[in-house]
Order: structure tokens, then C-alpha cells, then sequence
């Protein structure tokens, strides 16, 4: 057998294809990984679960994505050198395969970004309502979280070519049903916030009057949304909105 026959092999020219697909795939991945870390990617995902959780297994999120990359080529130099060796003889089967590892590539691409995006939005979410005295608003950034959580599962889901009007039509259930338990259990964050619009914009009393409400009185330190602090000479007073209006105030003139 001369050397223009043995190339001319199949089994030659899949092996090949082979060699160079691992070759390239190791070029992209460390290519996609230097590109991630340049763009400042490492700093975005520092402290969410799901780098916590890969820095736990010897990794990182940046490496995982270099990797899919390069297992992406990876896949695709094998299913090209089967497909050249002939070992599969189906077309149908070989244009499933190359639409299918695309899907699942983007698929697992967008579970990751649903994870820190989640993330962030619950410490974003989080930061934002610290200063809000209520026991409910503790669950609104769990609840941002998870939704995000289930919109990137649903996405996914699609992008694999999986049925989800299904999980659409539960979305839309579960947040109708949420805004009423919401509205329901926070009856009295949602009240106390309507009394405090209403004296934000006619200031029946500010901030330097001496005043009284139900059995606490003092000098008003600040109004906000939600709640009046008032403070006398030893202590200070946190009163929601809502008891302004149920106990009526008394402000005390000189």
C-alpha cells in the first residue's frame, strides 16, 4: 500500500480530523478563558454559590465555560471523524447530532448565566430593601432569585428543543398566586408604606417637632416611607406608619 492510498483512507483521514479537532479545541478554550478573565468575568461571579461550588471541585466558573468550548469543538471532531470513517451510516442521525450539540451548548451557557445573575440580583435585591423594618420583605429576595432561577430553566429547557408552554402557563399561575400571598401577608408593609406617602406629601408634622403617638413621645429624627423615628432624651422610638394613622399624633407646641 502506497502513502497516497493510506490518506486516502477513511479510518486515516477521521483520525486526522480527530487530532486536529483536540488541537483546536485546546487553542479555543484557552483563548475563551484569557477573553473571559480579560473582560473582568472572575470579579462578576467572585462569592456566588455557583463559583463557590466550582472553586470547591478544583475549578472556576471561567474554566467551565473555557472548557465547554473546547469540548464543544471536541464533539464536533468526533462526530465529523465518525461521520468520515463512515462507522455511521445515516445522514438523519449525523444532522440531529450537530443540531442537537449546539442547543445543549447554549443551553448550558445560559443555566450558568441564569446562576450568577440570580445571584446577584437577590444581593442586589437584598441591599436595597436592608433598611426596610418589615418581617415579609426578607422573602423578596429569595423570591427575585428563584424566579430568575426558573425563567433560566424554562429558557434552557426550550433551547433543547423541550415542550415549555407547560412551565410557562406555571409561571404565570405561580406569580399571580405569589402577588396575592404577597399582598395578603404584607398587608401591613403595604399599608404602613400608603400612610407614609401621605405624610411625606403633606408633612403634618418634620423632622425637629415634638410630638406624640399613642404612649411614645419625643423629638422626630425622621420620616420615611415606612416608618417615624422619634427619640426623648434616653431613647429612641421606630413607629410604622400605620400606628400614626390608627393612634392619631400630637404634636406638642412651645
Amino acid at each position: 500500500m502506497d502513502w497516497q492510498t493510506l490518506i486516502d483512507e477513511p479510518a486515516v483521514i477521521a483520525m486526522a480530523v480527530l487530532a486536529l479537532g483536540v488541537v483546536v479545541g485546546y487553542l479555543v478554550g484557552r483563548l475563551n478563558e484569557e477573553l473571559l478573565t480579560a473582560s473582568g468575568v472572575p470579579d462578576a461571579v467572585e462569592g456566588t454559590p455557583f463559583e463557590r461550588t466550582a472553586q470547591s471541585i478544583g475549578t472556576s466558573t471561567v474554566e467551565i465555560v473555557a472548557r465547554l468550548s473546547s469540548w464543544f469543538i471536541y464533539g464536533i471532531a468526533v462526530l465529523t471523524a465518525i461521520h468520515i470513517a463512515q462507522l455511521l451510516d445515516t445522514d438523519a442521525f449525523w444532522m440531529r447530532v450537530t443540531e442537537f450539540i449546539p442547543q445543549v451548548f447554549i443551553a448550558v451557557l445560559v443555566l450558568i448565566v441564569g446562576f450568577i445573575i440570580a445571584d446577584k440580583a437577590e444581593l442586589v435585591v437584598g441591599e436595597s430593601l436592608r433598611g426596610v423594618k418589615v418581617p415579609e420583605v426578607s422573602l423578596v429576595p429569595k423570591l427575585v432569585k428563584y424566579t430568575v432561577l426558573f425563567v433560566t430553566f424554562v429558557i434552557a429547557l426550550g433551547q433543547i428543543g423541550v415542550f415549555v408552554s407547560p412551565l410557562l402557563i406555571l409561571l404565570t399561575v405561580i406569580a399571580i398566586g405569589a402577588v396575592i400571598v404577597g399582598a395578603i401577608a404584607s398587608q401591613d408593609f403595604l399599608v404602613s408604606s400608603a400612610a407614609g406617602i401621605y405624610l411625606l406629601l403633606n408633612q403634618p408634622y418634620g423632622i425637629g417637632d415634638q410630638v406624640e403617638i399613642g404612649e411614645q413621645s419625643g423629638i422626630v429624627q425622621e420620616v420615611d416611607l415606612f416608618v417615624t423615628k422619634i427619640e426623648d432624651d434616653s431613647e429612641e422610638y421606630i413607629v410604622p406608619n400605620r400606628k400614626v394613622f390608627e393612634e392619631g399624633i400630637v404634636r406638642v407646641r412651645d
